[in-house]
């Protein structure tokens, strides 16, 4: 059976309140989870794992545009700029979510979406527009809040689902761990969809994120 793509798409905060420790931490954490989700890749032969990353900052625009098979994704540090339009990050990711250029065969995409703040666009309106497509409806969706002013009600209405929780990471270790486990649990639940499946990750609901305790010094 050939390959079904599950698109992965990073949506990252850029704007000035990441600079210093937060976006060295960031782009930190994701490269170092790179290896991680070859692994899962291999682990399921069925799934092709396509990657890329939006960025949102006074604008959004996108940092790897064009979906990288994990296996030659090679990372590349983003930087700080500005507000936090994420409306209009959103409404980008939404017309990728058409069919086309999205392929009727794939499997579910996870978006997973990481802030520190608070929108400064219609971020209402960009969510309606990925609601509003058929892939945007079944996509594996992860949320993560960077310290204490990260708006966790924008956050949870990304999500879609009131029994999911954002990760919470308030520190340059939680936040490493948050990473990790959404570019890998995220991956497992959209690329095995078998109903009955003795995965616990497609229990519901659907890979639940954990709690991740706190030990670190350094709190943001």
């Amino acid at each position: 059976m050939a390959n079904r793509p599950v698109h992965f798409i990073w949506l990252l905060d850029c704007s000035y309140s990441m600079q210093g420790e937060r976006i060295g931490q960031l782009n930190y954490a994701i490269r170092e989870a790179i290896p991680e989700m070859r692994s899962v890749a291999h682990d399921n032969p069925a799934a092709q794992l396509l990657v890329r990353t939006l960025t949102f900052s006074t604008t959004a625009e996108w940092h790897h545009k064009d979906p990288v098979p994990i296996d030659a994704f090679t990372w590349q540090d983003v930087q700080v700029d500005g507000t936090t339009n994420l409306g209009e990050a959103l409404h980008l990711v939404a017309r990728e979510l058409q069919t086309p250029p999205m392929p009727q065969r794939a499997l579910k995409p996870v978006l997973a979406l990481i802030s520190d703040g608070v929108p400064t666009d219609d971020w209402k309106a960009g969510l309606r527009a990925i609601d509003a497509t058929p892939w945007g409806k079944k996509a594996v969706r992860v949320a993560i809040a960077i310290g204490e002013d990260a708006d966790r009600s924008v956050l949870r209405e990304f999500l879609g689902n009131p029994e999911l929780q954002p990760l919470d990471a308030n520190s340059p270790k939680q936040l490493a761990a948050a990473i990790r486990w959404a570019s890998t649990a995220a991956v497992k639940a959209a690329s095995q969809p078998v109903a009955g499946s003795s995965d616990p990750l497609l229990k519901q609901p659907a890979y639940a994120p954990p709690v991740l305790d706190n030990d670190d010094d350094d709190v943001w």
